[in-house]
């Protein structure tokens, strides 16, 4: 089926489950500004009988079995309807599904994966930490074996929407012996669990997404363990490979509300708003390119690359640049009122350090695309308990 067919399919059918989007209608970028639970959890529900939510992912688990270009598709006839911002489910769809899919057993599939896709279950990413910074294989926070459980201490940072998620998906050290890398596992935790507690961050945007998370010996069972034991660096960069696509443009506001901004501040004339409005669209559909290719070697079953990080970087940029013209565009408004663009600048600096800092993804890109000599690793091939801390560890 060419693309044109598929699109006129994809209209009629999801015009069947929703509503138009009307001109009038608002946005939201990374659930900023916003935390509507039930309307995100409603689509999900409405859209898992026909697999349009996480249209990639195999039909027997909820998914159409898209391309990458057919999600491509699904996600811009979905702009057209009146759609919440699906942020606070887009770890577990996006993320976690993916990695699960990759590395879960089949019990665990069965298990998460319908739950995730209805929007029944939310998931958080439980992987910074504050000593670790950017290097994330540095994580402290520790899972000890005892009998058929796992026994996990340790602090994480940064996890978005944790004070509500029913799962995190965690990196754990479970071998000390080993070189940093070597020595984690990946584990699901239940956040209810005993010994866990979320502590809030409110960010400058005015939100609370953000969240410290503290373990204190909590119980994690064997059968949560995603992956075998001591192979969570391989499940964490899938993990983070998704990450850096789902973060790059694409997700969020874009031409269609850029233009009508313009036009609403009759500044549509304006030679330089023009060529900045002209550079920020070619951003945002360069990157919207790189997405659907970095997806489709995925799907392919090519091991993650670097697109994901080039996506990631070139994202960053054109967010950045997109709100910084709209707040410039609406002149002394833009700073004083409290609309969806205001919130989006507010929010916009974090994409240079939420799923993996920009200075990580140059590395990568400088190491695995143009060959540079790699940063100095003094700590490599070392077992981790021999690698100097500092005292607050």
């Amino acid at each position: 089926m060419d693309e044109g067919a598929f699109r006129a399919e994809v209209r009629e059918a999801l015009s069947g489950l929703l509503q138009p989007r009307s001109a009038e209608a608002g946005f939201s970028f990374l659930g900023a500004g916003q935390d509507d639970l039930e309307a995100g959890r409603s689509l999900l529900a409405t859209l898992a009988g026909g697999g349009w939510g996480v249209p990639t992912w195999p039909s027997e688990w909820g998914g159409r079995d898209a391309t990458p270009e057919q999600a491509g598709v699904i996600a811009a006839e979905l702009a057209r309807f009146e759609v919440p911002d699906l942020y606070p489910f887009m770890v577990g769809t996006a993320l976690v599904g993916p990695t699960i899919l990759t590395h879960g057993s089949e019990s665990q599939k069965a298990r998460w994966l319908p739950a995730i896709a209805s929007g029944e279950e939310i998931w958080c990413q439980l992987f910074s930490e504050p000593d670790a910074g950017s290097d994330l294989a540095a994580l402290s926070c520790r899972a000890v074996r005892d009998g058929s459980e796992w026994r996990v201490t340790g602090q994480k940072v940064w996890s978005s929407r944790a004070h509500y998620s029913k799962w995190g998906l965690l990196l754990a050290r479970t071998d000390v012996d080993m070189p940093k890398h070597a020595g984690i596992t990946a584990f699901a935790l239940d956040m209810s669990a005993p010994g866990v507690e979320v502590r809030p961050l409110r960010q400058m945007n005015g939100d609370v997404h953000f969240n410290e998370v503290f373990m204190d010996s909590a119980a994690v069972v064997d059968d949560d363990r995603i992956g075998e034991v001591g192979d969570g660096w391989r499940v964490a960069i899938t993990t983070l490979m998704h990450e850096r696509g789902a973060l790059g443009p694409g997700g969020g506001p874009g031409r269609r509300e850029l233009i009508e901004l313009m036009r609403s501040q009759g500044v549509g004339a304006d030679s330089l708003v023009r060529q900045r409005a002209a550079s920020v669209v070619s951003e945002l559909e360069v990157g919207r390119l790189t997405n659907l290719r970095a997806r489709a070697a995925m799907q392919s079953g090519r091991p993650p690359g670097p697109e994901g990080s080039g996506a990631k970087l070139r994202g960053a940029a054109a967010i950045k640049d997109l709100a910084g013209l709209a707040v410039d565009v609406q002149g002394l408004g833009g700073l004083v009122g409290e609309d969806e663009w205001l919130t989006l600048f507010l929010t916009a600096p974090s994409i240079s350090i939420r799923g993996g800092t920009d200075e990580i993804q140059r590395n990568i890109l400088g190491e695995r695309v143009l060959g540079l000599p790699g940063e100095p690793r003094v700590d490599k091939g070392v077992p981790f308990k021999e690698v100097p801390r500092s005292p607050s560890s």
